[in-house]
């Protein structure tokens, strides 16, 4: 399970916070990183992207637009999901986890799984 690099996750970013598909060009000048960055390098991480399922694109004029395939919160799950089957044990990565919980956020995790309950027609 690799992660997002620093420029794939500031472009990324840029692409969930959008509420449109962008191109590369309004990708370069709406996402935030620590230094410039040249067109082509933006294009051709794009384009990673895109090959890595990332992102959807297609064509507007002369250049391509990118939106991203899922959620920011979709993709943090997915991600979630496979460092959490990525061990020899997931139920005591798990466990391990939700014990790091806060009041606050075990309140809110048992919400959640009643609301996942519910979804799922399972009785509590």
């Amino acid at each position: 399970m690799r992660g997002l690099g620093e420029l794939e996750a500031a472009i990324m970013d840029a692409l969930w916070r959008a509420e449109e598909p962008l191109s590369v060009r309004r990708v370069r000048e709406t996402m935030v990183y620590d230094r410039e960055i040249a067109y082509t390098t933006v294009m051709t991480v794009a384009n990673i992207l895109f090959h890595k399922g990332l992102l959807d694109r297609e064509k507007s004029g002369r250049a391509w637009v990118y939106w991203p395939r899922e959620s920011h919160a979709e993709y943090t799950a997915r991600v979630m999901d496979e460092v959490l089957n990525a061990g020899p044990d997931p139920g005591a990565t798990l466990r391990s986890f939700v014990e790091r919980f806060s009041d606050e956020d075990m309140a809110r995790f048992h919400r959640l799984l009643d609301q996942a309950r519910d979804r799922r027609g399972i009785a509590s």
